[in-house]
C-alpha cells in the first residue's frame, strides 16, 4: 500500500523532472532562437505551432483519460480492440445519372471490395423536387442519382440484398422522405425495417449553416428529425437516424475548431429536442452518428477526432444524463476533403487523399470515403474510384497501421493539440450559449458569418502565398495538368428517361389512394403526432418526392434564407 510519504516523494520527483526539463527546453530554445531568425508555423486553422512539444505541454492533464481504448471518455477509440477486431467500413460515395446507372456502380464497387454503400443524390432530389419539376431542368442526374419515387429506389437497389449491406444516404431537407422510400423498397425485397443497417444524414442544422439544401423552416424541420428518432428507436433499431455532419461546415471554410464545436453543438441541439419530445436519451442517442472532414493538416485532423470523442462522451454523461455506454460512444464516418481537390495537377490528389485517409484511420474513424482524383472536374469514373478504393485497401492491408490502437496516443504534440482543440470547442460552446443557442444563432446569421470570415482568411492566405497549395500557387508547371483518363459525362438522356418513368408511375398507381394518403399526411402535420408512418404510407402508394414535400409544405411553409451579408 502506498504511504502518504511515498506519494509525496513521487510528486516531488515528478516536479523535479519537470523543472529539469524546463531548463533543458529553455536552453534549447535559446539556441533555436539565436540570431532572431525563428520561423513561425501555423496549422491550417491558423493555430501557431511550437517547434517542439514535451511533457511540459501536457503537465497537469488528467492522463488517466488517455490510458486505453474502449474506456470512457474514449479519447483513444470507442472499441477496445480497435481495427484488430473490425476494419473500418470502406464506403465510397457513389451516385450519378439514373437509378439503373448507379445500381451498376454499386455492384462494381461491391465486387471490388467495398464493404458499404454511400449514396449521392442529384440536386433536384436533395431539394425535394421530382425530376420533371420545372426547377429540375438541366440538373437531373448530374451531381448524383435521380430519385423521385419508390419505383426509382427499387431500381437503385435491385439485386442488392438490403439485409446484408449497410447503406448511407447523403440527404438532408427531404431525408425523411428518402428514408421512407428505402424502407418501402426493402419491404418489397421482404426485408423488414428491423433488419436494415445504414444512415440518413438528416442533419438540417448544418444545411442552414453551410450547405443550403433545405425544404422547410427550422422548427418543423427539427420536428421531422425527432420524428425519425422516435420511429426509428422502435422500428429500425440498427439504423442511424441522423449523421451530424461537420464535413460540409468545414468544406464551407470553417476551421478545425469551428467544425468541431459547431457540429457538436448541432448534436447537442438534436439531443435536447429529443428529450423535449419526452424520449429517453438512451433510447435514441445510440443511433446518432457523426461525419467529419479530413483536411490537409495531418496532426490537427487526428487531434480533432480524438477531442470529438472525448467531448461528446463527457457532455452526454454529465450534461444529458445518459446511462447507457452506447449513448456515450461517438461513431463516425470520415471523408477526405473535397475542398482540397484541385483542377491543376489533379494527379497530386492521389497523394493528398492517401495522407488524409491515414489521418482519418489514425484518428479512429469507423467508416471512410476517399475522394477520387477527378472529382473536381466531374463525377468519378470507374478507374478513378477504383484507385481511391485501392488507397484504402493498401492502408488497411499493407501498412500495418491497423495493428495498434491509437498509435499516436502519448505523443506530446498530439495530446497537447487534442487538449487545445477541446478547449477551443468549449469556448465556442460558451459563445453559442450567450447568443441563445444554435437555432437563434442561425436566425441571426452568427454561424454563417463565422464560417464566411474563416473562408475569406484562408483564401487570402492562398492568394498571398502564405499557404502553399502544390501545383496551384507554388510548384506550378505548364505540363501534366490534364488527366490522362476520360471524364464521366452525364447527358440529357437521363432527364428524358426520368420523365418517362415518372409518367409511367403516375399512370399505373391508384391515384385515389395517393390523394387520400397525402391528405392524411397534411392532417398529421397540422397536429402533433409523428408524421413518419404517414410518409411511409405515401411512399408505399408511389406518391412522388415532390408530392410528399408539397403536402408538408402546405402546412409548414418553405424556408427562405434571410440576408446576412
Amino acid at each position: 500500500m502506498t504511504s502518504m510519504r511515498d506519494l509525496t516523494d513521487t510528486i516531488a520527483d515528478q516536479q523535479a523532472e519537470l523543472d529539469h526539463l524546463r531548463l533543458e527546453v529553455a536552453a534549447w530554445r535559446s539556441a533555436y532562437d539565436k540570431g532572431g531568425k525563428r520561423e513561425i508555423a501555423f496549422t491550417n486553422s491558423a493555430r501557431e505551432i511550437e517547434p517542439l512539444y514535451t511533457a511540459l505541454d501536457t503537465a497537469g492533464q488528467d492522463t488517466t483519460r488517455e490510458e486505453v481504448p474502449g474506456v470512457y471518455p474514449y479519447t483513444r477509440g470507442i472499441h477496445p480492440t480497435g481495427y484488430r477486431g473490425t476494419l473500418w467500413t470502406m464506403r465510397q460515395f457513389a451516385g450519378f445519372g439514373s437509378a439503373s446507372d448507379t445500381n451498376e456502380r454499386f455492384k462494381f464497387l461491391l465486387a471490388h471490395g467495398q464493404t458499404g454503400l454511400s449514396t449521392a443524390f442529384d440536386f433536384p432530389t436533395l431539394m425535394g423536387y421530382d425530376s420533371d419539376h420545372p426547377r429540375s431542368e438541366g440538373e437531373v442526374g448530374k451531381t448524383g442519382v435521380a430519385i423521385s419515387s419508390l419505383a426509382d429506389m427499387e431500381v437503385l437497389f435491385a439485386g442488392i440484398p438490403l439485409d446484408e449491406v449497410s447503406t448511407s444516404m447523403t440527404i438532408n431537407g427531404p431525408a425523411i422522405i428518402l428514408w421512407a422510400f428505402y424502407i418501402a423498397a426493402a419491404e418489397k425485397q421482404g426485408v423488414p425495417s428491423e433488419k436494415l443497417q445504414g444512415t440518413i444524414q438528416n442533419d438540417i442544422l448544418k444545411e442552414y449553416m453551410a450547405q443550403h439544401a433545405w425544404c422547410f423552416p427550422i422548427e418543423p424541420a427539427l420536428r421531422l428529425i425527432v420524428d425519425c428518432f422516435e420511429w426509428g428507436a422502435t422500428h429500425a433499431p440498427r439504423w442511424n437516424t441522423v449523421s451530424i455532419s461537420g464535413y460540409h461546415i468545414r468544406e464551407a471554410g470553417a476551421t478545425a475548431a469551428q467544425e468541431l464545436a459547431f457540429t457538436l453543438a448541432d448534436g447537442f441541439t438534436y439531443v435536447e429536442r429529443g428529450v423535449a419530445r419526452g424520449l429517453d436519451v438512451d433510447d435514441f442517442a445510440p443511433r446518432l452518428s457523426f461525419f467529419w472532414d479530413i483536411h490537409n493538416d495531418f496532426f490537427e485532423e487526428i487531434a480533432k477526432l480524438r477531442a470529438a470523442r472525448r467531448i461528446w462522451a463527457r457532455h452526454m454523461k454529465e450534461r444529458y444524463g445518459a446511462k447507457s455506454a452506447k449513448s456515450l460512444l461517438m461513431r463516425f464516418h470520415s471523408q477526405t476533403a473535397g475542398v482540397t481537390l484541385t483542377a491543376q495537377q489533379p494527379m497530386n490528389y492521389i497523394v493528398r487523399v492517401a495522407y488524409q485517409a491515414l489521418a482519418g484511420v489514425l484518428g479512429g474513424t469507423q467508416s471512410l470515403h476517399t475522394n477520387s482524383m477527378d472529382e473536381t472536374l466531374a463525377l468519378p469514373t470507374e478507374h478513378a474510384v477504383q484507385v481511391a478504393l485501392r488507397t484504402q485497401q493498401v492502408l488497411a492491408y499493407e501498412t500495418g497501421v491497423p495493428n495498434v490502437m491509437d498509435p499516436l496516443g502519448g505523443s506530446y504534440y498530439v495530446e497537447a493539440l487534442t487538449d487545445q482543440l477541446e478547449a477551443d470547442a468549449e469556448a465556442l460552446f460558451t459563445e453559442i450559449g450567450t447568443i441563445g443557442g444554435v437555432v437563434e444563432g442561425l436566425e441571426q446569421g452568427w454561424f454563417q458569418r463565422k464560417i464566411h470570415e474563416s473562408a475569406a482568411r484562408q483564401q487570402w492566405e492562398i492568394e498571398q502565398h502564405r499557404r502553399v497549395i502544390v501545383g496551384v500557387n507554388e510548384f506550378v508547371s505548364s505540363e501534366g495538368d490534364a488527366l490522362d483518363i476520360p471524364l464521366l459525362k452525364i447527358g440529357e438522356a437521363v432527364d428524358r428517361e426520368q420523365r418517362v418513368r415518372l409518367a409511367k408511375v403516375r399512370a399505373e398507381r391508384d391515384q385515389a389512394v395517393c390523394d387520400s394518403r397525402l391528405e392524411g399526411l397534411r392532417a398529421a402535420a397540422r397536429g402533433t403526432e409523428n408524421v413518419f408512418p404517414h410518409i411511409l404510407d405515401c411512399a408505399r402508394a408511389y406518391c412522388t418526392l415532390f408530392e410528399i414535400r408539397r403536402a408538408l409544405e402546405d402546412v409548414f411553409g418553405a424556408y427562405r434564407e434571410p440576408v446576412f451579408f
